[in-house]
């Protein structure tokens, strides 16, 4: 008879609530996770799935109430002294953040990043062990130990997610907690570092919590799923269980909208009405080189599109093959080589002074991360009025009421309720409507969507596409959707343009795309591309 796997983590009942707030983050979570495992923690934005992550490590703010039952590794972080609780942190638990950015120094190598760690947790080590040591992770998570003196700006989104891998694996801990690892990776990628984070795991032993709000993609890479709700764990099962025959209220919602998403919905044909036109446009950047034979980063390389009134144009492609460029230089955020974008029958890259401006307020652009094009000072109401004042459109008094309409627009109702909050007074999904209803300010007829939805869970993905649909056909919006998505691009737009190098490979109806996709690129990314099991 084989002996039960040791627990390396135990909450039983436990509650967190923040300073400030009179509810409960957590209320009453009851979970364990065994040597080796792997577990998925899924739920609705504001559920406490990334609470659950601070708690374990303790990283709170200050005045949080953190009670009941709290054991990594046997220990109570919350009963340790100041320097027990680091070594804890990177010994017992290493921690893989979403955004890899947050954890990079940009003025360190990567190599010093590792050397530090274990300077901090090895400290008999001599330099020669650390350094090699540093190699052996770099070669381990498929960067190589060559790149040990690059920096992080040099690496690309997936190479930057793998040393945040390397770090969290440095010590080897018992439990690795992954949050959101690829929701800013395109679907190869992220499947890449998903395959390293899994094998690493399994080479050491060490469990995995995955905190993602992709149902497919944690069913892919863990086999028991907990689908967290209010505080509380719903529903505790296989993955496939979970997916498959879900039997709380919240996962059947989460299924039934990841389900939509993965199946969309039949997009109606769009009016014959040219709004944009771009042909053979491209962005090259100088990567220096003598000024007779410079060498050129060809970003985007002869792209060609039509945009009709009231169109979905996906674009969509692995990292690096020109997809935010191609939208930063339609927005006149990167500089242009060559080419030409019409905007209504005007030559946008021979206007100059007033008329460029007045014809750019015709084209706007909703971010991937709100919060980043959000002032956090600012309350929405305002953030929202602002670019009429800027514009001189309108007088303060008639922004601020116009404000007032878009917040009711886009479903932030009453609006009254809404104005007066900041960013981060708002969940997820309603920072991305205050977004668009910033970009929708100016009236614009060409909406630029750039990853607008990826950071969002499956439910709230659902209502921010359905928006934009609602919007669309009421407004007669030209909608261009980049996205890493496949599945999302070929259920929302009318078209889909495969990049690769810069460069249009493939274009199409996006479900045939899907079915039977020709490029090599496209073939990639449906391959990659998690599924749901069939319920």
């Amino acid at each position: 008879m084989s002996t039960p796997a040791a627990a390396v983590l135990e909450l039983d009942q436990l509650q967190l609530r923040y300073p400030g707030s009179e509810r409960w983050t957590l209320d009453g979570l009851d979970l364990q996770l065994a040597q080796g495992e792997r577990l998925a923690l899924v739920g609705p934005s504001g559920c406490g799935k990334s609470t659950v992550a601070r708690a374990v490590l303790q990283l709170l703010p200050t005045g949080s109430l953190c009670r009941g039952g709290l054991r990594l590794r046997g220990q109570d972080p919350r009963q340790l002294s100041r320097s027990a609780l680091r070594r804890l942190r990177g010994e017992a638990v290493g921690l893989v953040f979403q955004d890899p950015m947050t954890r990079l120094n940009p003025l360190m190598t990567v190599g010093r990043h590792l050397t530090d760690t274990l300077s901090a947790h090895r400290t008999t080590w001599s330099a020669t062990a650390k350094r090699e040591r540093a190699e052996q992770l770099l070669e381990s998570v498929g960067i190589g130990a060559e790149r040990f003196s690059a920096y992080p700006h040099e690496f690309s989104g997936g190479m930057r997610q793998r040393l945040a891998i390397a770090l969290a694996i440095a010590l080897d801990p018992p439990l690795v907690i992954a949050d959101e690892p690829t929701t800013s990776l395109d679907v190869a990628v992220a499947n890449q570092v998903m395959a390293v984070l899994q094998g690493l795991c399994a080479e050491r032993g060490s469990a995995l919590l995955l905190i993602s709000h992709d149902l497919a993609m944690a069913h892919r890479w863990c086999e028991r799923m907990a689908v967290l709700d209010q505080g509380r764990v719903t529903e505790l099962s296989s993955s496939q269980a979970v997916l498959t025959q879900p039997h709380s209220d919240v996962g059947r919602r989460l299924v039934a909208a990841a389900r939509l998403r993965e199946g969309g919905q039949t997009p109606t044909a769009p009016e014959s009405r040219l709004l944009l036109r771009v042909e053979n446009l491209r962005c090259w950047h100088n990567l220096g080189g003598p000024p007779w034979s410079p060498t050129w980063l060809k970003a985007v390389d002869g792209v060609s599109f039509a945009l009709q009134a009231g169109e979905s144009l996906g674009v969509v492609g692995g990292s690096g093959c020109g997809k935010s460029t191609l939208c930063r230089a339609l927005m006149g955020l990167n500089p242009i080589r060559g080419g030409r974008v019409w905007l209504k029958g005007e030559d946008l890259l021979r206007l100059r002074g007033e008329r460029e401006r007045a014809a750019r307020r015709s084209l706007q652009m909703v971010f991937q991360d709100p919060l980043a094009c959000l002032n956090p000072a600012m309350p929405v109401g305002e953030a929202i009025a602002d670019p009429l004042l800027i514009h001189r459109l309108a007088s303060t008094a008639a922004a601020r009421e116009r404000a007032r309409e878009l917040l009711e627009l886009v479903g932030l109702t009453p609006a009254e309720e809404f104005q007066n909050r900041r960013p981060r007074q708002l969940s997820g999904g309603q920072q991305q409507r205050v977004a668009i209803a910033r970009a929708l300010a100016l009236e614009p007829q060409v909406l630029i969507c750039d990853e607008s939805v990826s950071m969002l869970d499956a439910e709230i993905q659902a209502e921010v596409l359905g928006l934009l649909r609602a919007l669309q056909q009421r407004l007669g919006l030209a909608l261009i959707f980049i996205t890493h998505d496949l599945s999302v691009a070929s259920g929302f737009c009318h078209r889909v343009i495969v990049l690769d190098k810069g460069k249009i490979v493939e274009e199409g109806p996006g479900d045939q795309l899907l079915i039977a996709p020709h490029a090599a690129i496209t073939r990639k990314l449906v391959a990659a591309c998690p599924r749901l099991p069939e319920g």
